[in-house]
This record gives structure tokens, sequence and C-alpha cells, in this order.
């Protein structure tokens, strides 16, 4: 064989070559988030910014999210191939047909709550009886309350300010227990109590959700994603917050350093992250539950929000892409 035809053979061959792992581009993956990029996030952005998506073959698209993200729906019609959302909702999402999963943990506890002046008369759930709360109205903690405590209040719309918050002492209102307690603080407020979900039992928690369709097609991509991701969230706990804080500082210039310390800060002293259960620590993080989704599950059917039987903690989650513990 003459020396062109012996390149163009080889020209051939390597085209239909199958591509080395070392070769192989990365996996592209979109992530919806829930909120504008704040400390929440702080997993996501420090696996970006350190490397540890790519070190795990990933090319990973964060999106921010805000008042209209609308996650859910975001993953389910494939726009997105992962998100984050509360398993409340969730829950109720797939029991109307959504086909979504939960596959692994944000928050150990979702961070919502109520928060409450320093000052207030109110000290205990009991003595929301009779009060107006500042909050959205299909919030299912709120139904939770009203049955577990025997207590009737009224509703005021939120509107994702701290306002009317601040120019009643007595004011009550729906928040979340990293961020809005700085905003009161720094408009000039005291720092604000907070009557939180997980002391009133109402264990729900902040997830990664994708579609069910892309996880029976992509479950060696999920796993990578939860290795990098945990080890993102690992490192930003315990160690320098910087590079997902000038990253998050990017894609939200709202951000300060001075707000994102004090979130992370929340963050790690109320172990949402790690967990405050029995065993809880670095090695919880990402993990669930599924007695917990039962318990939740049988909360939500209780308060009739969802319909009895039509979901189960296997049925809702899978445990099949987190890291063996």
């Amino acid at each position: 064989m003459t020396p062109l035809p012996r390149l163009i053979a080889l020209a051939a061959l390597l085209a239909t070559a199958p591509v080395s792992g070392a070769e192989k581009p990365p996996f592209k993956l979109t992530v919806q988030l829930d909120w504008v990029a704040e400390p929440e996030h702080g997993g996501f952005y420090q696996a970006a910014t350190r490397g540890f998506f790519r070190d795990e073959g990933l090319d990973v698209n964060l999106i921010p999210g805000g008042p209209g993200a609308h996650v859910m729906p975001s993953i389910a019609t494939g726009r997105a191939d992962i998100g984050q959302a509360d398993s409340t909702n969730t829950l109720l999402q797939q029991a109307q047909g959504l086909p979504l999963v939960q596959f692994a943990a944000v928050f150990q506890d979702d961070p919502s709550g109520i928060l409450v002046h320093a000052d207030s008369s109110v000290r205990r759930f009991e003595d929301l009886d009779g009060k107006t709360i500042i909050a959205r109205p299909e919030w299912a903690f709120l139904k939770f309350l009203e049955r577990k405590f025997e207590v009737k209040f009224a509703i005021a719309p939120q509107n994702f300010s701290v306002a009317a918050f601040l120019g009643n002492r007595e004011a009550l209102q729906q928040g979340y227990f990293i961020a809005e307690p700085y905003h009161i603080v720094k408009a000039g407020g005291k720092m604000p109590r907070f009557l939180s979900t997980w002391d009133a039992g109402f264990r729900a928690y902040a997830v990664l959700v994708t579609n069910r369709t892309f996880a029976r097609r992509h479950p060696e991509e999920l796993r990578a994603f939860l290795r990098a991701y945990i080890r993102g969230w690992r490192d930003y706990l315990e160690g320098d917050p910087a590079p997902a804080h000038a990253a998050m500082k990017a894609a939200n210039p709202n951000n300060t350093d001075e707000f994102m310390a004090f979130s992370r800060q929340r963050i790690i002293d109320e172990n949402l992250v790690t967990g405050r259960d029995p065993g809880g620590g670095p090695d919880r993080i990402g993990r669930l539950d599924p007695a917990r989704f039962a318990t939740q599950i049988a909360q939500l059917e209780q308060l009739g929000i969802l319909a009895a039987g039509k979901i189960t903690p296997a049925t809702a989650t899978t445990l099949d892409f987190l890291p063996r513990p």
C-alpha cells in the first residue's frame, strides 16, 4: 500500500475507534436552582469552582432560580436535568403525576419557618392562636400547625420583603432561617427568633430531584454528580468558602461578603447539611431516610393535602445514586 492510502486508512480507523476514558468529552448536566445564588447553594458552587464536577467528567451548568423558577416543571419536561426543591411540594407534585424522583438531600431539614420579633409575645407554637402570619397561603406547615397545636390564625400573602415585618413588632412572617434574619438586622431590627419546622415535628427535606427517564438512562452520571456535590458541600463547610462566594457574587450581585459569611455560619450552626439527628455529621451529607419520608407522607395524608395511598417512600425516592455509606 502506498503512503497516501495508508494514511487515509489510518484516518478512517481513528475516526471510528472508541474514544478513550481520558479523551471522552465531559457529560453536560443542567441544574435548576430554586432561588438566586446564595449560600444555600454553597455545595454546588464550591464543587463547580474547585473543579470537583470536572474531576468526575461532568460539565455542570448551574441556573439560578427565584420566585418564578418553576423547578419541577423544568425537570419534568427535560429543560433541566437536576433541580433543587423541598420534599413537601415534590411529594405533592409526584402524586399529581409529574415523573420526578427525589434522590439526595440538600438540607436535612427545610430551613423555612416563622420569624418572630425578639420581644414578641409569641413564644411557643400555641401562642400563634388568633394571630396573623405573613406567608404563602399554600404552605403545608400552616395546616400542620393548626392541626397539631389546635390553633387558628389568619394568613396575609407574602411578597418576599421584610418591610411589613419590621413595621409591626407583633408581626409574624414565613422566612428562611439562613437569610431573612440577616436582612432584618441589617435594616435596623433586632435578631428575630425562629419557630422552626423541625421543632414542631414537621421534618421536610430540601432535596435534589430528577426526571425518572433521565435517572434510568444516566445512573452513572448521577452517581458522579453526587460524589462531586457531596465533596463540594463538605469543602464549603469545612474549608475556605471563598471560591463559591466569588462565583455566587458574580451570579447574584446582591450578595455581600458579610451576608454570605452570616448565612454559611447559620447553615453550620444548625447542622442543616450534616443533620441534627444521632449519627449526624459529614457522612450524612446528601442522605435521605425512607422512614422520615413515611412520616411526612402520613402527615400530609392526615391533613387532607395528599390522597391516602397515592405515594410511598419507595415511589417518591431512590437511594441508588448516593455513595455507599
